[in-house]
């Protein structure tokens, strides 16, 4: 008898235990990606703070902090939590409910801060 694939030793007689077989494989991240990813949110961190020193960015401090800030959570779900190589049920059930909470905070931010909406840009001038 010839050898079965996922069996050890093959063959009659032997002890045939199996062999763990993967269903799906994903490559992980080498040690460079790893490194580049914590590059950039060093850079994205000088970023922050330099745009909070800036006078020119006080008038939209709030949404490009926010923008950044998402960038940075998204790089490190993204590779640190191995969101990108899982599931996309998991990415999903990860995704909807943080969209969702974006959204709410974005409508918060217009409803309630009157220098962001068009009604509270127009009489500041």
């Amino acid at each position: 008898m010839s050898a079965q694939p996922g069996r050890a030793g093959g063959g009659e007689g032997g002890g045939g235990a199996t062999l763990p077989t993967r269903t799906r494989e994903h490559a992980h991240p080498t040690v460079g990606v790893y490194l580049r990813v914590a590059a950039a949110l060093v850079i994205l961190t000088v970023l922050e703070v330099g745009v909070f020193y800036v006078p020119a960015f006080h008038p939209v401090l709030v949404p490009v902090l926010l923008v950044l800030s998402a960038v940075k959570f998204a790089l490190v779900v993204m590779f640190y939590m191995h969101l990108s190589a899982d599931s996309r049920v998991f990415s999903f059930l990860f995704g909807a409910p943080f969209v969702l909470a974006v959204v709410v905070l974005v409508a918060l931010l217009f409803l309630f801060l009157g220098a962001l909406t068009l009604r509270g840009a127009a009489g500041a001038g």
